[in-house]
């Protein structure tokens, strides 16, 4: 069993064992049900060490929360990664955010984006994954009962500090395994998180989040995220 996969299984152990009260009304965890692909993912690209970790905050629910990978636009998953792998359901599913797997036809423009970017610099998988590699922080997606997503800095403290715990630890492990010159937050959220887990031990940045919700990931994510990463020292051509 590969570092990552042994990892991954700890911490959906232990995330699955926690609880969530309202407004939380809907928890999925892409991790037990999505296993496959996202086990697919791990042994196929996260093997060795990389230069890079980009590290996001959680699943979105049209990306990694149906295909298993951080980002994971279907089709980009399906086509550009050749990801594969059954995908199950949450015990409680939302009836506006079902799970279909990587059949899916919606897009996740945070994960359109990422993953666009990576396929348009650098051409193939291979190219990619030889230096680079995407986590996210937390596995877990939260839904209000109106199918509202909730981000897990949102959670009240006595739900936050354990779903953390779990979380830090294996953010940790993962880093130990891929051992990478610098590690990158997609987002403050999880440059924070980094920060307080790494410490000194490894050199973090950040860019910016690709949701269409910022205003400036609309004008030139791709773009943006270039100077950003050159600004860091990554040399992408």
């Amino acid at each position: 069993m590969s570092a990552l996969v042994a990892i991954d299984r700890r911490l959906s152990a232990r995330v699955d064992a926690l609880a969530f009260g309202a407004p939380t009304a809907y928890v999925y965890n892409p991790l037990a049900y999505a296993r496959a692909p996202h086990e697919d993912y791990l042994r196929r690209y996260g093997e060795g060490r990389r230069e890079v970790v980009l590290v996001g905050m959680n699943p979105g629910p049209f990306g990694m929360a149906q295909t298993g990978v951080p980002f994971g636009d279907p089709g980009i998953v399906r086509d550009w990664m050749g990801i594969s792998g059954a995908v199950g359901a949450p015990a409680r599913e939302h009836p506006k955010r079902k799970i279909v797997g990587l059949s899916s036809t919606r897009t996740e423009v945070s994960g359109t984006r990422l993953w666009g970017w990576a396929r348009d610099r650098f051409g193939t998988p291979a190219a990619f994954f030889g230096r680079f590699f995407v986590l996210n922080y937390c596995p877990l997606v939260f839904m209000e009962a109106s199918g509202r997503n909730r981000v897990p800095e949102k959670l009240p403290r006595e739900e936050r500090e354990p779903l953390f715990d779990a979380c830090d630890e294996a953010l940790a492990a993962s880093i130990a395994a891929l051992a990478p010159a610098l590690v990158v937050g997609v987002g403050k959220f999880a440059e924070d998180r980094v920060r307080a887990v790494l410490g000194e031990q490894v050199r973090v940045g950040r860019i910016l989040h690709p949701s269409p919700a910022s205003p400036l990931a609309n004008q030139g994510w791709g773009e943006a995220v270039d100077r950003e990463l050159a600004a860091l020292g990554v040399k992408l051509a």
